[in-house]
């Protein structure tokens, strides 16, 4: 049985709980709704995402969404431009080997991070039309400081005589994120160390080092 007592007892937790929400406003509302698009995407995936439910994730309403973002492309990819990790420059290791190996641990790192389980998941869900608006934030965001920073890496073993000039091309510079790319969505590869050491090994080095004779 429900009393006057226990309704006046619940009054004031709803109103405290309203009153918290309420409170955030411009910078911080905004960046809650940011970190719950990318939840989302890692949860339920780019066909799952509703500005609905990153409204309920973000623990506001939905026209506090829809008044900064008119579509979820919109809310995604300033979710996506805000959040994408970087790899940072390029280590000098001594040896065109241990360059990639680390890089390839950084790369991991961003692949399986919120925002890089979030842009996957755009990838591989949404139609080509919707791809299509992404495209230059995936150019900037993610090709282009990848590419410089491999192809940083790979200048500095032509100078220390580790690679052969004619072996940098753009095919090459594709092959480790896309057999990452590749392995981890396809094949369900986690990518551990040995598994990283084997690719440089196996693959990247044969395509790079000098030609005997």
């Amino acid at each position: 049985m429900v009393t006057s007592r226990s309704v006046a007892t619940a009054r004031p937790q709803t109103t405290r709980s309203q009153a918290t929400s309420s409170r955030r406003r411009g910078s911080v509302l905004e960046q809650a709704i940011l970190d719950a698009a990318l939840d989302q995407l890692s949860t339920v995936g780019w066909s799952g995402l509703t500005m609905e439910g990153v409204a309920a994730c973000a623990q506001t309403g939905k026209a506090a969404v829809y008044r900064r973002w008119p579509s979820k492309e919109d809310l995604v990819a300033h979710a996506l431009r805000a959040a994408l990790p970087g790899l940072g420059d390029a280590t000098d290791h001594g040896s065109v080997r241990e360059d990639l190996y680390e890089l390839c641990r950084r790369l991991r790192a961003a692949m399986y991070s919120k925002p890089g389980c979030a842009l996957r998941s755009v990838l591989h869900e949404c139609d080509a039309l919707t791809a299509d608006r992404f495209h230059a934030l995936i150019v900037s965001g993610v090709i282009e400081p990848s590419i410089r920073v491999f192809r940083e890496v790979l200048d500095r073993g032509i100078e220390r005589g580790d690679v052969r000039p004619d072996a940098v091309d753009d095919l090459v510079l594709d092959v480790i994120p896309a057999m990452m790319m590749y392995r981890s969505k396809v094949c369900g590869s986690e990518w551990g160390d040995g598994d990283i050491a084997a690719m440089i090994d196996r693959v990247m080095v044969p395509l790079l080092r000098p030609r005997s004779g």
